[in-house]
């Protein structure tokens, strides 16, 4: 495999810098859920890890639109290819959208967005406690969806590499790969 068969580098460390901060925000979201004591020291680190995600996805995006992308295996019908570009622009949506909701959410309750230190982000949105409410819901049904997302991705790239054996985790790995 060369670098034409392999993301660009700058695409393979934001995949994971992202994958380890994705990873982080479920496991703090299920805290935050499960453990009141907590939750205030949790939600410290939620949002701005949430903003940096936010600004990261930005960067990924803008960075896959001037990369060439390596081409899918050649073992992948038609079918699979279209299902792993729908599911590239969930992921990406979710990843954009998820903290604009839960900086919207926080923005019609009032709640100071405290990045770090005295350093706050400004309301998008104006108060209002149903529309708190709705974002709130909308935010949990997203986290959701983006864990599920997650793992469909994940198993996808577990099925290529151990059953069909066709390179496809070879294209994201953070190391360089060999040609074959």
């Amino acid at each position: 495999m060369n670098a034409g068969t392999q993301f660009t580098g700058s695409m393979r460390f934001l995949h994971w810098l992202m994958a380890a901060m994705v990873l982080t925000m479920l496991g703090i979201g299920v805290a935050m859920v499960a453990s009141l004591g907590d939750y205030h020291r949790l939600v410290s680190i939620h949002r701005p890890l949430g903003i940096a995600i936010l600004i990261l996805v930005v960067i990924r995006f803008v960075n896959r639109q001037f990369s060439t992308l390596p081409p899918f295996p050649a073992t992948m019908s038609s079918q699979e290819r279209f299902v792993a570009h729908a599911s590239e622009v969930l992921l990406y949506t979710l990843l954009f959208v998820q903290p604009l909701v839960g900086w919207g959410m926080l923005s019609a309750a009032r709640y100071p967005i405290v990045l770090f230190g005295s350093l706050h982000l400004f309301p998008i949105l104006p108060r209002s406690v149903m529309l708190y409410a709705v974002l709130r819901r909308t935010h949990t049904f997203l986290a959701y969806l983006l864990f599920l997302a997650f793992v469909a991705h994940f198993g996808a790239i577990l099925f290529h590499t151990l059953i069909v054996r066709d390179g496809m985790l070879s294209r994201m790995v953070p190391w360089r790969v060999r040609a074959r």
